[in-house]
């Protein structure tokens, strides 16, 4: 077994622990990531529900329609506003962290970029990984 993954917000009124291994790693270009992280992408670490432990605080949350339809919820510090972890619809219970909320960030490794067709052009996507315009399957 791993160490667990561990992180919160930049205030540290949210703290949080994952075990096992991550369900998935990559970066998302969509509009909505956008604009949560501030950024050109959504570094994200998809884990099971009943891996994902709150330690510490509650955080706040936004809820958006995905493209899907699905509702996606946003986790963010109430203290601070740092974005912690998303729940999403279509993974219901799972736990998609945000890679720069860990405690050691390094560990983050992204397995493909998804909705290219929305990336910034001042992006660099790094050219061996996999790239979709949307979600991968549909």
């Amino acid at each position: 077994m791993t160490d667990a993954y561990t992180g919160g917000c930049a205030c540290g009124g949210i703290r949080y622990s994952c075990t096992g291994e991550p369900l998935y790693m990559g970066n998302c270009h969509c509009r909505d990531c956008q604009r949560a992280t501030g950024s050109a992408f959504f570094p994200a670490v998809l884990f099971k529900g009943e891996n994902f432990t709150l330690e510490k605080g509650e955080p706040s949350w936004y809820e958006v329609a995905a493209d899907s339809g699905v509702a996606i919820r946003r986790a963010f510090c109430p203290s601070c506003g740092s974005p912690v972890f998303i729940e999403n619809g279509a993974r219901p219970g799972n736990r998609v962290l945000y890679a720069g909320s860990l405690d050691d960030p390094s560990r983050y490794d992204p397995s493909r970029n998804i909705y290219v067709a929305s990336a910034q052009p001042w992006a660099m996507l790094h050219p061996d990984l996999p790239k979709d315009d949307g979600m991968p399957g549909r």
